[in-house]
This record gives structure tokens, sequence and C-alpha cells, in this order.
């Protein structure tokens, strides 16, 4: 079973305009992941847009990416609100000779705790023991939660479930999760914002994060990780406060003037990302629907944090221009990049 450490990408998933998903990007987006240190990809997950692809393309972006990702560790997203979906992608995920897979907890229908470990996880790590399973705790999104106690049970059960991704943003609950389930036992930060405090506390002990804001600087977090696993509490601080303004791009939120009155908008992940990327001239390309555009007051959100790093810490988003070409001062400055990436 793989000893989680360090930092994994979760993917964004690239989309041509007409929203058909683009391979060419997909490969080009990998390959700089990569080239610039990180352990492991997670294909699929729902920063990958997962809700909105149907299960013939989920599977083939999963196919492809780890045929792309060959070098480092891919982490297929097969979890669902539906376990027979689940069942029928780690399947797929397995044939295609990958190791890892990674499970959300069921989103809408909302088990409890308990329900989620016995008709959830424990089919699948009961089927697919050579797996390992990766629960994901994120109740913000899903409505639900896999708890600490249960995940223990799960742990203690099967030698398969050895980590669980933690974007629950409750310190008490992850140090509970520790102390139930023991040192060798792997916590990832699913929380950019969160990496550098769940690595530091001694209560947590996290082993590296599946990282959102990897997509446009894999090698800083990269990095950060590498430090606090030394030890280098130090150097990390350091790399963790420049890259404040692009955790704050993880969620957007503005308040926006309706003909009715103001209404409060969120720009939730990976809108504001593939926004980012777009802005930059990486592979992005549009959201599936619902999702659509960010507004203009979302758009200058990102524009005014992005363009801090780029005045701070240019060494950031270096590899952006190095591996795609392009030149971040015209593209962050230069109004005919933002054309069409928010709603008029």
């Amino acid at each position: 079973m793989v000893k989680f450490s360090g930092c994994y990408t979760a993917l964004i998933t690239p989309m041509t305009r007409n929203r058909h998903v683009d391979y060419e990007g997909l490969q080009q987006l990998i390959d700089f992941q990569i080239e610039n240190g990180v352990k492991g990809i997670l294909a699929m997950g729902t920063t990958g847009e997962s809700p909105t692809l149907d299960w013939l393309e989920h599977n083939k972006v999963i196919e492809k990416s780890h045929e792309f990702a060959c070098k480092v560790l891919t982490i297929a997203g097969t979890g669902s609100n539906s376990t027979q979906e689940t069942l029928e992608a780690t399947a797929h995920a397995q044939n295609e000779g990958i190791n890892c897979v990674l499970l959300v907890d069921p989103y809408y229908n909302g088990p409890s705790s308990m329900e989620i470990r016995r008709e959830y996880v424990e089919p699948v790590a009961n089927k697919f023991p050579e797996i390992q399973v990766i629960p994901y705790v994120i109740p913000g999104r899903t409505g639900t939660q896999l708890f600490p106690q249960d995940i223990a049970i799960l742990h203690q059960q099967y030698p398969n479930v050895r980590s669980v991704k933690e974007a629950t943003g409750d310190l008490k609950n992850m140090e509970l999760t520790r102390q139930l389930c023991g040192k060798d036992f792997d916590i990832l930060s699913g929380d950019d914002d969160k990496t550098y405090t769940m690595m530091l506390s001694p209560d947590i002990q996290a082993s590296g994060v599946i990282s959102v804001i990897a997509n446009v600087a894999p090698g800083s977090v990269v990095d950060m990780v590498h430090y606090m696993l030394e030890g280098n509490e130090e150097a990390a601080s350091v790399i963790s406060q420049a890259l404040q303004p692009l955790f704050n791009l993880v969620t957007v939120k503005t308040q926006e003037q309706t003909p009715f009155g103001p209404v409060a908008c969120k720009a939730r992940n990976p809108l504001a990302y593939k926004t980012l990327m777009n802005v930059l001239g990486m592979p992005s390309g549009p959201c599936r629907q619902p999702l659509g555009k960010m507004t203009r007051a979302g758009l200058e959100l990102v524009l005014t944090n992005v363009r801090k790093v780029y005045e701070s810490n240019p060494q950031i988003l270096q590899p952006v221009a190095d591996t795609f070409g392009v030149d971040l001062k015209d593209r962050l400055y230069n109004e005919k990049y933002l054309e069409g990436l928010y709603y008029a």
C-alpha cells in the first residue's frame, strides 16, 4: 500500500470551447505537474468536474490521465452518491492498473456516518482488497460526513483503508482522527489554506496535500510540503504566506446587485481556478454547466490576488510562463484576455 507523503494535485479537467474534454490539454497539464515535482495526480475529483461528466467520459479521463502520468501516482476519483456506480468505476480503475481511489462522501442523499461506512466504503474496500481506498470528507460540499470513529473502524478492519482526504476545516475533528487511527494512518489536507497548520500540528501530523492551487503553482506547493516534512517550518512558512493570495481563490465570494436587491454570489471550485488558468494562457476552457462564469467583481478579486503573487513573488508563477510560453505581465494586465470570462 502507498505511504502518502508530499503534494498530489487535484487536477482540473480542461475543456474545449464547446465543453468537450480537451485531452491534448490534459496531457500538457499533467506534464506540467510532473515537471514541477508533484508526487501524483487525482483524476476526476470534484475539482475535475466529476459531477458533470458522464461515466464514459469519466472513465476515459481516468484512463488517459493514468497513461499521461505514468511517472507518478494516479489516484482515480471513483466516488459517487451511488455505491453501485462507485463499484463499477473502481473496477474500471483497477482494470487500468490504478491502485488508489478517492471516495467522496455520498452527496445529496445524506447517509449517516455509519451508512457511509457500511454501505459505501466497506463494499469497495472489501471487493477490492488490492486497491487503496481514500475516503474524502468534505461536508461543506456533500451535506454529510464520515466521522473519525467510523474511519477508525474502517482502518482497523481493512488494511487498504489507511488514509483520508480531510476537508472538514475542523482541526478538532482532524485531531480525533489522528488519535483514533494512530500514527500509521495518513491524513492528507483537502484545504490548501490549512495544509501548513495541519502538517505543523503535533496532534494532526498531516503528511501532505491533495491540492487545488497546485494546478497553477505546483512547484511552490511541492516545496512548502517538502520543507514541512523536513522540519524546516520557517522556510515552509515563507512559502505558505507567499501563496496566501492563491489560497483565497478556491472559493470567491462577492455581493452582486439585482433589480430586487443585493444577493451573495459564491464562485466555487473549480470556477475561479479555471478562470485564472484561462487568463494565464493554460489549457482550461469553460466549466460544464450548471457552473458558468464569474461576475466581473469576482474576476477582479481573482486578478487582484494573482497580481499580488506576480508582483511580490514572481518565481511562483514563472513555471507557467516557461512551460506554456506566455508573457505573464501581458496576460495579467491586458483586458483582452478577460473577454468572455465573466457575465456582462
